[in-house]
């Protein structure tokens, strides 16, 4: 127990600089990114899911709206968005986890940074979206979702548009949400109204400019 202890107390401090300079270099590379959108979902989404086209149609409409496009370079929802983006000739940016089973980054990022952390990885999400949308995905999009939704709700972070594609995919969790959590005093009425449901890239466009015209 105390060897266990002593090796512990010899890498944390160490581990301090990996997490600053994850945070530097993503400060550093990000700098110059003023108006983009992180779009999260799944890896595991195939080619020939109708996510995988709507995901890949909307980051394509989002650059000729003037936005770049942000995403955890991986596949599925990942990769159609960043080829969306590249095919329109816009900014497909990428942000790589390093996790056991390896994330390859996907062919169609303009930019790639990679990080170890994932608290360093979605701080950058958060700093340099002007929107955040997520389309049908497991844990980590639930994860990315709900902790931009709590940033928003406590203050932690300006309001912005946070769009949840798919009202097939999401009405579950909705009604939950709806008849458990609001029902049960968890959460506020006026929390519901801190994202919104889209089908099509046009509403998610749409939703997006008419939030920045206001």
């Amino acid at each position: 127990m105390s060897k266990l202890r002593g090796d512990f107390t010899k890498e944390d401090p160490w581990r301090i600089f990996r997490i600053m300079s994850e945070f530097v270099d993503g400060f550093e590379e990000l700098s110059d990114v003023r108006d983009a959108v992180s779009v999260f979902g799944s890896a595991r989404t195939r080619q020939s899911d109708k996510y995988y086209k709507i995901a890949e149609e909307t980051a394509a409409a989002l650059v000729k709206s003037g936005y770049a496009i942000i995403t955890g370079a991986g596949s599925g929802i990942m990769e159609a968005a960043n080829r969306g983006a590249k095919k329109a000739r816009g900014e497909s940016i990428g942000l790589n986890i390093l996790i056991p089973v390896r994330q390859k980054p996907n062919n169609f990022l303009t930019r790639s940074l990679e990080f170890k952390y994932f608290f360093c990885r979605k701080v950058m999400f958060a700093k340099y979206s002007k929107a955040l949308i997520a389309f049908p995905g497991g844990f980590g999009t639930l994860d990315e979702f709900f902790e931009v939704v709590t940033l928003v709700q406590t203050k932690r972070m300006e309001p912005l548009p946070i769009i949840l594609v798919g009202s097939e995919f999401w009405k579950g969790m909705l009604h939950w949400i709806r008849h458990v959590l609001l029902a049960h005093g968890m959460v506020d009425r006026s929390d519901m109204e801190l994202f919104r449901l889209a089908d099509t890239p046009q509403e998610v466009v749409s939703m997006i400019n008419r939030f920045y015209k206001k």
